[in-house]
């Protein structure tokens, strides 16, 4: 079950983090995966068990994205899987947020979503699957966190929109929404006492999440036995949002 070799995987943000955490799981399922990352994803494209090869790209320059894409398209002839997951994250109250910090968050994390899909797409001809990281931010609102919110938040509505229109192309389209997972954009966050008070009160497994339990998840999404679901959202939070 869960067979994905042979498959081509793009997956954006995949230099660390949830992104080659995902990576890494569809690797281990067979996909051959085109790493894409502002930053060096050449490491992780490297130590990959299949076809891997890692593209620098910035997701808000949509001719770099065109020729990244092609690129993939040369190289590996086609592409059967799109994971957005590239973000950034800044936690400031509504009043000391930045309008360049506001516009680069959601920009970032969801006109970047946006740019890829749209050139990624048209390369997608027998069908495929989409996979789009939002969060549990997208559909619980945080304090201090107004940008980031808006833009998960938008994530969700653009996944449902895609389910929608790419449902006659034979794509699929879902988004997964993680709580709190122990990653470099939160080891900050984590060093906290006020979160790790927070989680061991409020999420009822009382730990934050592993990389490696996200990318599992990402395998039955980009696997042929997915064929019903599309336009889902899937939270993965230790069950934090159960009684927020």
């Amino acid at each position: 079950m869960f067979n994905l070799k042979n498959k081509v995987a793009v997956v954006t943000g995949s230099g660390g983090g949830l992104g080659e955490a995902m990576a890494r799981s569809l690797s281990e399922a067979g996909a051959k995966i085109a790493i894409l990352d502002l930053k060096d994803g050449g490491k992780v494209a490297k130590s990959l068990k299949t076809k891997s090869k890692y593209y620098q790209v910035n997701v808000l320059d949509e001719k770099n994205i065109q020729g990244v894409l092609d690129e993939v398209e040369k190289d590996f002839g086609r592409i059967d899987v799109l994971i957005n997951n590239a973000g950034v994250f800044f936690p400031t109250p509504i009043i000391e947020t930045d309008a360049s910090n506001w516009d680069k968050i959601i920009n970032v994390n969801l006109k970047g979503y946006f740019l890829v899909t749209k050139h990624a797409v048209p390369k997608m001809k027998n069908g495929g699957k989409i996979i789009n990281t939002a969060s549990v931010a997208g559909t619980h609102a945080f304090a201090g966190s107004a940008a980031y919110n808006a833009s998960k938040g938008g994530v969700i509505m653009l996944t449902k929109t895609m389910a929608q229109e790419f449902a006659p192309r034979g794509i699929l389209a879902n988004a997964i929404c993680p709580g709190v997972f122990e990653t470099p954009m939160t080891t900050d966050l984590l060093k906290s006492e006020e979160m790790n008070q927070m989680i061991k009160g409020s999420v009822p497994l009382g730990r934050e999440g592993k990389p490696n339990e996200l990318g599992p998840l990402a395998v039955y999404l980009a696997s042929d036995e997915n064929t019903y679901m599309t336009g889902s959202i899937i939270t993965i939070d230790g069950g934090w949002t159960c009684h927020l």
